[in-house]
């Protein structure tokens, strides 16, 4: 009986910290018209005050987990381009680690132009991995669905 008190105790406390990063960032998603069926995904992250959010593009010696998105395949569209991030950028070199890392605070937006092949309804979905991170911890990373529709 103490065992399995104890095991549901451990699962409780691991599913509570894989929420934590979840409750510190807000994420927001939206389309924009650019004209010509190119769109461009805005995936926005409000960041709690006190964390920081990494990048999705992070030096070779980095030990920072950065932001992944991965867009679910969807044969109306096609991605154009790079990822961008419209934020404050901050490069920090960790003095414990001597390890560079990139990340935000507060607000960045992610953002992916797309081209839509066919001028029909259609959805842009996706997951979003990322963690964060505050001067003392950081939170075991988290993934979110995202989706978006194309009128």
């Amino acid at each position: 009986m103490v065992r399995l008190i104890i095991l549901c105790l451990f699962a409780f406390v691991k599913l509570t910290c894989f929420a934590q990063s979840e409750q510190k960032v807000k994420w927001q998603y939206h389309i924009v018209s650019k004209g010509n069926n190119i769109f461009e995904v805005r995936l926005t992250a409000t960041i709690d005050k006190g964390w920081h959010l990494y990048s999705h593009q992070q030096s070779s010696d980095a030990i920072a987990l950065p932001t992944t998105i991965q867009f679910s395949k969807n044969p109306i569209i096609e991605l154009k381009g790079e990822m961008k991030e419209e934020g404050t950028l901050i490069d920090n070199i960790d003095p414990a680690t001597r390890t560079k890392s990139r990340y935000f605070s507060g607000q960045v937006v992610f953002v992916q132009k797309i081209l839509r092949k066919k001028n029909i309804l259609t959805v842009v979905n996706g997951d979003i991995e990322f963690m964060v991170c505050d001067d003392r911890q950081c939170l075991p990373p988290s993934t979110v669905k995202f989706q978006v529709k194309i009128p």
